[in-house]
């Protein structure tokens, strides 16, 4: 929330004119009157109620005090005028609903199925290989297979220093099961290249572009149908909705090169490639937002001629 405040700056210095009586002082040097004053008093009465109901101290931002009547003589002798345009502001104010600081909380989203490492060139095709059959196998019933997608790199801390090339890459294509792939360790082998490379297998991600050009920089392969979350998002939601999924800094900016990685290391870079490939069949299920506007309008037409 921001707050204006409205200070009397010169409480504590005395004002004197030393003008002749022909000469007119500007509003702004005039004293306050009492209706001004109960402007004033309004708007800090109406802040304390909006800060109380919002849980947040009550403390004025208005600094004035008003103690005893002769107090209030000597205030209008040493306070100056507001000008109109400030008093024109003079209102009472609350916060609505929508204003209200809410945050809506979300269950943290983790992967539950089963997380497949593979960090050797052997265990690494061999992974390859069993998911390139099942997802084979897929399209064959399903026509089009999705496939969750994520990389993760050694970040770098140091200027002058790049970060570390990729080191482990994720796959995801249901609830079932999630690859982690350690190719820091293993490279990129043959049969997961081709599965990289196969345009009739559609890889999803949020910046899986980005993702894709940092790829091709470190291993020279391009990975081919990929589809930005981000602009899916946007086409099906018109940015209505934003919502990030919680992420551990900690992990997330850890060291992906390690011998072997860790059960929270494996836990997170799994749950990256199932929320990528769960957000898909989430905004795939939703109608795009241009034809939902154009549906809604058309039934307000008809009401309205009816």
């Amino acid at each position: 929330m921001h707050s204006q405040e409205i200070s009397n700056a010169d409480n504590n210095s005395e004002i004197a004119s030393h003008s002749s009586p022909s000469v007119s002082v500007p509003d702004w040097d005039q004293p306050l009157t009492e209706e001004e004053l109960q402007a004033i008093d309004a708007i800090e009465a109406a802040f304390q109620r909006s800060t109380s109901a919002n849980g947040t101290p009550s403390s004025s931002v208005i600094r004035k005090r008003r103690s005893h009547p002769q107090n209030d003589l000597d205030m209008k002798k040493t306070c100056r005028q507001l000008p109109n345009s400030v008093l024109g502001l003079c209102r009472p104010f609350s916060l609505s609903p929508c204003q209200a600081n809410i945050k809506t909380r979300y269950p943290t989203l983790k992967f539950g199925g089963h997380i497949l490492y593979s960090r050797t060139p052997v265990e690494v095709e061999k992974a390859a290989r069993e998911l390139l059959q099942s997802l084979e196998a897929k399209q064959g019933e399903m026509g089009q297979v999705i496939v969750g997608f994520d990389i993760e790199w050694r970040p770098s801390f140091r200027r002058g220093v790049l970060p570390g090339k990729v080191a482990v890459m994720q796959l995801c294509c249901g609830t079932d099961y999630c690859h982690v792939m350690h190719i820091f360790h293993s490279g990129i082998t043959e049969t997961l290249q081709f599965l990289l490379e196969n345009s009739t297998l559609l890889k999803v991600g949020v910046g899986i572009h980005n993702d894709s050009v940092k790829f091709f920089k470190d291993y020279k392969i391009s990975v081919k149908a990929v589809e930005d979350l981000s602009y899916l998002a946007n086409k099906n939601l018109a940015g209505n909705l934003k919502v990030g999924l919680q992420k551990s800094n900690k992990i997330r900016l850890g060291n992906w090169e390690v011998d072997v990685l860790s059960k929270n290391q494996l836990e997170y870079a799994a749950t990256d490639a199932f929320a990528s490939w769960q957000l898909y069949q989430v905004l795939k299920s939703l109608p795009d937002a241009k034809d939902a506007t154009a549906e809604r309008s058309e039934e307000v037409r008809v009401v309205t001629q009816q």
